[in-house]
């Protein structure tokens, strides 16, 4: 099967981009040493999600193509090696590999843009901050743990400690995200930053978590102002759009 490609024209009035699905099955063509546009490699419910809706924020001339992970013969095990999304394709034929360099390097296309901050500046660092403790804290040392305990242990027995052990981690990990969105919109400088971008996706999930995650109400606040928006609502079309055609 041959990858799809279909666009949409705008929500709420912004300009929407074209999304390339990637048969999961069959991996797609080969890849040559450089690419006619700059690609994002992604997948559906990933935490390439925030790129994706960096993406649409800033307008950029960047094709969104959806990759299967997890899956021996994806097309994202020939884009890196690790198999992991996000990647950035570049012209030149550069991959970049990982949310924390992806994302500044996307907003950066944009000079001035309050995605971001000026280089050397204090919310910059801030906003780099959030990103790496959110990767660290929230996703890589908490959420995976939690949401896939068998991950972790091989003992079958032990996964429901081991769950439990990722939601307490949760817990604490999003204690101080959530005294901080008491009393702030975002998580820096009360606009809508890169590290929004990323950590949205992780806010709207843990509405799932609803038994395990009491409270957490400036949370929620937070994940319906991140679904509201409209680079949020078109990546998530798109991807839903491409994924079932």
């Amino acid at each position: 099967m041959r990858p799809k490609a279909s666009t949409l024209g705008s929500v709420d009035g912004q300009a929407t981009f074209a999304v390339t699905a990637v048969c999961r099955a069959n991996g797609g063509a080969s890849m040559m040493k450089g690419f006619s546009v700059m690609e994002l490699f992604a997948a559906k419910g990933a935490c390439s999600f925030g790129a994706h809706v960096v993406i649409h924020e800033l307008g950029l001339p960047v094709k969104v193509t959806l990759v299967g992970i997890g899956q021996p013969r994806s097309l994202i095990y020939r884009i890196n090696p690790l198999g992991k999304v996000p990647a950035l394709a570049l012209k030149d034929g550069t991959v970049l590999t990982e949310s924390s360099a992806i994302l500044p390097f996307l907003a950066d296309l944009r000079p001035g843009t309050p995605l971001f901050a000026a280089a050397g500046s204090i919310e910059r660092a801030q906003i780099q901050s959030w990103i790496g403790y959110i990767n660290s804290e929230i996703h890589a040392g908490a959420l995976r743990v939690a949401n896939r305990p068998e991950r972790f242990s091989g003992d079958s027995t032990a996964r429901d400690a081991t769950r439990d052990a990722g939601f307490a981690l949760l817990k604490a990990g999003l204690a101080p995200i959530e005294q901080h969105l008491a009393i702030h919109d975002y998580l820096v400088g009360d606009r809508f930053t890169i590290a929004d971008a990323y950590f949205g996706l992780f806010a709207g999930r843990l509405q799932h978590f609803r038994d395990e995650l009491p409270g957490f109400s400036a949370l929620k606040r937070y994940a319906d102002r991140y679904d509201e928006r409209f680079s949020v609502r078109a990546a998530r079309m798109l991807e839903e759009l491409e994924l079932a055609a």
